[in-house]
């Protein structure tokens, strides 16, 4: 997946929660796009048309644009009658309906990188509660992203390190430093693994280990585990309970429970303690 296309799933995933958590009967959001100083709205929940659909905000313009320009969350209670804002696209958002509108910026790196919108059809303050989840939904936003870029650096650091020493992980290099690299680097892989929710990402991940170890040898024991049996576990070792690790992972608490009877039967483990424990030593758990 892109890196475009994975940040707009992100924004997607965002709107849905931000909506769940404030109630929201509308939510919206889009990327800033690269070497422009405009983001198009690209993703919509709760719309009742496409009136928004691939609208271009310039940075300083209407609600959005001033959020980008200012790196700040921007609030207004009445959209088309609001003095702190310029009015550019008042027809898009009058043919929505919309009046009270948030919009925060996405920041990663000190980069603004997207926009996440909340609105109600009524002219009414949205209020603490209101802004504080749409804050928090930028930030889930901007963790996702950052560790995703983390990620790829490291899948790109330990493929370029394995290329340039030469290392053969059955017979390790006579450049000492070069191997104690390649180990670095993959037990920051390992570490980083659970946390991408992305299972594609976190597949190239896992591969890209298994070009520094073989049976045996190694920093790490393979160990033949799923993606989702390794979320589990990870819920597991942080003390999440079945329900709490169901509702972290979007699945069930029976599903959850089937994952972890099979991590454990793979891992030789009798209980939820030493399934942690076996993967912990695997590499698979920080």
């Amino acid at each position: 997946m892109a890196a475009e296309g994975t940040a707009s799933v992100e924004i997607r995933r965002a709107l849905v929660r931000l909506r769940r958590t404030t109630g929201l009967p509308v939510a919206f959001g889009g990327l800033v796009e690269p070497g422009r100083r405009q983001m198009r709205i690209s993703e919509l929940n709760g719309t009742a048309t496409r009136a928004l659909s691939a609208l271009a905000v310039t940075s300083g313009n209407g609600l959005g644009g001033k959020a980008v320009a200012l790196a700040r969350p921007c609030a207004v209670t009445d959209y088309s009658s609001s003095r702190q804002i310029s009015h550019e696209y008042d027809a898009a958002v009058s043919a929505e309906g919309l009046r009270s509108v948030v919009a925060v910026p996405v920041v990663v790196r000190r980069r603004v990188c997207g926009v996440l919108y909340g609105a109600l059809r009524d002219a009414r303050p949205l209020g603490d509660r209101v802004l504080t989840a749409a804050v928090a939904a930028a930030r889930d936003v901007e963790q996702a992203l950052v560790l995703r870029e983390e990620a790829r650096g490291l899948r790109d650091e330990t493929r370029g390190l394995v290329a340039a020493a030469g290392v053969d992980t059955a017979r390790p290099s006579a450049d000492g430093s070069a191997w104690e690299q390649v180990r670095e680097a993959h037990a920051a892989l390992r570490a980083l693994a659970p946390r991408i929710s992305d299972e594609a990402l976190r597949g190239e991940l896992l591969a890209a280990c298994g070009l520094l170890t073989s049976p045996g040898t190694g920093p790490a024991r393979e160990v033949g585990l799923t993606p989702r049996e390794v979320d589990v576990l990870a819920c597991v070792a942080a003390g999440a309970t079945n329900a709490a690790a169901a509702e972290r992972l979007g699945v069930t608490a029976e599903t959850v429970k089937g994952y972890l009877r099979s991590a454990m039967r793979r891992l030789g483990a009798r209980t939820r303690g030493e399934a942690v424990v076996a993967a912990r030593r695997a590499g698979l758990l920080p």
